[in-house]
């Protein structure tokens, strides 16, 4: 493969927001996203980071793509206005609604016309985690991978790579040409485009790959290749509950205790027997220690 040939192919994809107080319903292969906002997965845009450092040493041109509908135009814009040279969307009849498994395939014949010296994406997607679709597809096409990837960098026709390990550890690997690196989300900073870039991008054109384009069969890909169908389920979106920083003062056991508790202070936990006139003055005292009626109400 002569130097001009070289491509680093980005796959780009649309997430879920998390953030808004919203869930997100699927009954069978159908689901209702209504009032939901979609956003970059964030590891992607890490991702296409990462392609755009690889590019100069490799003498590679940068080709971002991703399956799916009209949406996922702007993002492949946005790819183009930040320093790549191609976007591809694979989407029409047939294409959507797949399973990892069906997904994998399309995502593989994809990189085999493509044919790029790596292949690179988000390791995570920030609305549902794992998506085992790039490495399925890395594994059809024989591609040694590299997950959870924090920085590469192309030495003596090898890749560089370092990525996280166990137990908050990193680790040095090497691997050859071409590879399939998944980033992590906080490998690198995402960088705004220049506004020129962005209003050129407007007009860059973005090609639409569909089944005679890719060339598979209408079994094998989207809802009708897949090997799983999806049951009814709700997604919760996160909501997390604010915990008091507890006193530095305190020894280390005692502030993890009150951090497990919510900062909930711990009673002694005695039992009083008496009348329900002494258990509601008791009461009474409880409330106005803690603050919560007034001195004259005791």
């Amino acid at each position: 493969m002569s130097d001009s040939q070289k491509t680093i192919a980005v796959l780009l994809r649309l997430a879920s927001d998390p953030r808004p107080p919203a869930r997100l319903a699927t009954e069978g292969a159908r689901i209702r996203s209504r009032g939901i906002r979609q956003i970059p997965n964030p590891a992607d845009l890490s991702a296409l980071e990462e392609a755009l450092s690889l590019a100069k040493p490799l003498k590679a041109t940068v080709t971002v793509f991703g399956f799916g509908d009209r949406r996922l135009d702007d993002l492949l814009r946005l790819g183009l206005s930040l320093g790549a040279t191609r976007a591809v969307r694979l989407g029409g009849e047939g294409v959507e609604r797949g399973d990892a498994a069906a997904n994998a395939r399309l995502l593989a014949r994809a990189l085999l016309i493509i044919d790029p010296v790596i292949f690179i994406t988000g390791d995570r997607m920030v609305d549902r985690g794992d998506d085992p679709a790039p490495a399925l597809a890395a594994a059809l096409r024989d591609l040694p991978t590299v997950s959870r990837v924090l920085d590469a960098s192309f030495k003596a026709e090898t890749v560089e790579v370092l990525r996280k390990s166990d137990r908050g550890g990193r680790q040095r690997v090497r691997t050859t040409l071409p590879c399939a690196l998944l980033v992590a989300g906080d490998a690198r900073e995402v960088s705004y485009p220049p506004l020129e870039a962005v209003m050129a991008s407007l007009e860059s054109k973005v090609e639409v790959w569909g089944l005679p384009e890719l060339g598979l069969p209408e079994h094998a890909i989207g809802k009708a290749g897949s090997y799983l169908e999806a049951g009814r389920f709700m997604t919760p979106r996160p909501d997390p509950i604010r915990v008091v920083t507890p006193e530095a003062t305190l020894p280390a056991f005692e502030r993890i205790i009150s951090l497990l508790s919510g900062g909930i202070a711990a009673r002694e936990g005695k039992t009083h027997l008496g009348s329900a006139d002494d258990a509601v003055n008791g009461l009474m005292r409880i409330f106005a220690s803690a603050g919560l009626l007034p001195e004259s109400t005791t």
